[in-house]
């Protein structure tokens, strides 16, 4: 059976790896999920279905490398708290229990604002909470599979309760309370890489558009024979590999207490780091640290939006890049950043860069975050250079942006109009592994008004167990903040590249 060919008329291109801005309008041939021509406009034909994107940008789908479903129905709940305060809002001593429906519309909150906002490709990593619910993960895979983007699901997998994830617990949690606490522990932690080991049969991500890959919470939440099974679990299946590491100085503290060294110096010594393996955030880190994941091949993935939301800091990414680390992007969850919206995060990634020092060539560029958002993406997730870029042979997951919008008026530069303005109203046509999904600003697979309207309505319904979540964890919020101060004023080592600006 031939495979069906779209043509992508007239468009302006960002070319090649380079991204580079071709001179003349181009016609894009795709046959099945990959581009097979790229020619100057009105020179290829032969297609099944025709596209005009005259007056029109077309680039590479944007990769978010890092979201929180479990999350979408908490976006605008908090502000103004750190990482260490602000998760326990998130992962609550009281559950708020949901359908199937609800986690699918929950997903489709995350999905639908992506493909809007020019994401093609997105890491869900989703929370287990107390017990493995296989029918509200097949209903938030499901929401993937019907709205069209690629998705690649982990599990946040730990195996320590959450109070053995912090430092100097005995002097600031009250005993009961942390009893309490422990003993209500995550699942088994084998029963958590049998879930991923049964998905992955019929979910890898290299064969299929909606798939699984493997994710630890982070190191100081697992134990470390856990965590090497983890890491043998991605190598045996081939999968990418992600966790949360020193996204904080506190994170850093942790690290020294409980290994003798921050984080990344501790899994380089177990042999955790390799590629398709992302250090999410990897904001409070070391030279010896960098030169480790250079070694190793591993990513570091900024997330800068969300650093900034929460305070965390802003990651060292000129130090990443000239040490030759592979560094892609992500949103975070939409409870810490309010959206996942992939333009905004290239935006703030180019623009925070310039207060890390006062020499403005080792600023980012516009070009640099457009790349760490699309074709490093690709690579942090395993396929190489086979996602993340305009050219033949490559993956056909394409966007394209309206040019006749004030946005890109005058055409000046259109990689730093795109970065640096253009927010998704501008977003015109969308198409996922060969397949238009959005097309004149209708998303084609899903009635999304209607979508949205039974989302607020089954929100309306849980928002007053939310509240009473929230109130929950009062006690902990407590505690931890002790912790947090008790951090602030223990050293980290002196190399530490400072991610915050100082008070003087």
């Amino acid at each position: 059976m031939s495979k069906k060919r779209t043509l992508l008329r007239n468009a302006r291109v960002l070319l090649g790896d380079a991204l580079a801005p071709s001179a003349q309008p181009q016609d894009v041939l795709v046959e099945g999920d990959r581009i097979v021509a790229i020619a100057a406009a009105g020179t290829l034909g032969q297609a099944d279905t025709v596209v005009d994107l005259a007056d029109r940008l077309l680039v590479p789908g944007l990769v978010n490398g890092h979201q929180h479903s479990h999350e979408h129905y908490q976006r605008g709940r908090t502000e103004n708290l750190p990482l260490e305060l602000w998760m326990h809002l998130v992962r609550t001593r009281i559950p708020v229990p949901l359908t199937p429906r609800q986690v699918y519309l929950r997903t489709m909150i995350g999905a639908i604002e992506s493909l809007r906002t020019g994401c093609t490709t997105l890491v869900d990593d989703m929370a287990l909470g107390g017990a493995i619910d296989r029918e509200r993960i097949e209903a938030s895979l499901q929401a993937y599979e019907d709205i069209g983007i690629r998705s690649l699901t982990g599990f946040a997998m730990m195996d320590k309760p959450i109070v053995d994830n912090f430092p100097f617990v005995a002097e600031h949690f009250p005993a009961d309370l942390a009893a309490d606490l422990r003993a209500s522990p995550p699942p088994a932690g084998s029963d958590q890489l049998s879930l991923v080991r049964e998905l992955a049969r019929t979910r890898h991500p290299q064969q299929n558009r909606v798939g699984v890959l493997v994710s630890a919470s982070a190191p100081q939440r697992c134990n470390e024979s856990f965590l090497l099974a983890v890491r043998a679990l991605a190598d045996e299946l081939a999968l990418p590999l992600i966790t949360h590491v020193q996204e904080t100085r506190m994170q850093v503290v942790t690290g020294q207490i409980l290994y003798g060294s921050p984080i990344v110096e501790y899994l380089d010594r177990i042999g955790f780091l390799k590629p398709a393996t992302s250090l999410i955030h990897a904001v409070w880190l070391n030279p010896r640290e960098i030169d480790a994941l250079a070694r190793s091949g591993a990513t570091a993935q900024h997330n800068p939006w969300s650093n900034l939301t929460l305070g965390s800091g802003v990651q060292p990414v000129r130090e990443l890049l000239d040490a030759g680390v592979n560094v892609s992007l992500g949103s975070d969850g939409s409870c810490s950043t309010v959206t996942v919206n992939m333009l905004n995060v290239l935006g703030s990634a180019a623009a925070v860069s310039k207060l890390r020092g006062d020499e403005p060539g080792r600023w980012l560029s516009a070009l640099e975050a457009l790349s760490a958002g699309t074709l490093a993406g690709g690579r942090a997730l395993g396929f190489g250079d086979a996602l993340g870029s305009v050219r033949v042979g490559a993956i056909a997951d394409l966007v394209a942006y309206r040019t006749d919008t004030v946005t890109f008026t005058p055409y000046n530069d259109p990689v730093r109009q795109l970065v640096y303005a253009e927010r998704g109203a501008g977003l015109d046509f969308s198409m996922v592994a060969g397949e238009v999904v959005l097309s004149a600003g209708v998303l084609k697979r899903i009635d999304e008004r209607a979508l949205l309207r039974e989302t607020e309505a089954e929100f309306r319904q849980l928002a007053e167990r939310f509240a009473e979540a929230e109130a929950s964890v009062e006690p902990i919020l407590r505690a931890v903040e002790g912790i947090y101060r008790q951090a602030l004023a223990t050293p980290v080592p002196a190399d530490t590249y400072a991610a915050r600006l100082p008070l003087h």
